[in-house]
Formats: C-alpha cells, structure tokens, sequence
C-alpha cells in the first residue's frame, strides 16, 4: 500500500511483515540516515513505522493511494494544533470573511 501524507514529508525508519513487535521490531529501525518521502510502501500484512515533527497546524489527511482502498478505510486525518508562538499556529480568519 502506498501510503500518503498531506501536508508533511517524514522519515521511514522501519517497515516489516506480519504484526509489529514493540519488543523486537525498533532494534532494526534506522535511526542514522533513514530517507526523507511523503509517501511509504507498507508491505501486505505488514507494517511502517515513520517519523515527523508536527510542527504544520491543521488536519492532515493521511491514506492509500490506490483510491478502492480508501473506501476500505485506508485513510485518515491528523488534526495539528497550533504551535507555542505565531510562527506555528494558525492565523484567525478575516472578521469580514463572508460566511456561507
């Protein structure tokens, strides 16, 4: 399953077939130079592990690029909230902003 991130690229740190193990399973991650995407291969019946700062305010759809998939429920969303300072958050709309 090829599997996308909006608004965030991440590291892939590890992937494996089968059920993760949270014992054996994070002694194989690469933590050294682990390549950059915003998308990963999840191997069938298999698993990924990703790493990301967010640090992007806003929901984030995460799914499936094989779009029959998402109809299946390989999709979702992160919310981000703002950050500690201006920089990080989001801005409050216009007060003039028509509404619908």
């Amino acid at each position: 399953h090829p599997i996308h991130l909006h608004g965030y690229d991440f590291y892939i740190v590890g992937a494996g077939f089968g059920n993760y193990n949270a014992q054996t399973d994070p002694h194989k991650f690469n933590l050294v130079d682990p390549p950059m995407r915003n998308t990963v291969n999840v191997p069938v019946n298999g698993w990924a592990a990703i790493r990301f700062v967010a640090d992007n305010p806003g929901a984030w759809v995460m799914h499936c690029h094989l779009d029959v998939h998402i109809t299946w429920g390989l999709a979702m969303v992160f919310v981000v909230n703002n950050g500690p300072d201006a920089l990080l958050s989001l801005q409050s709309p216009p007060r003039d902003l028509p509404l619908c």
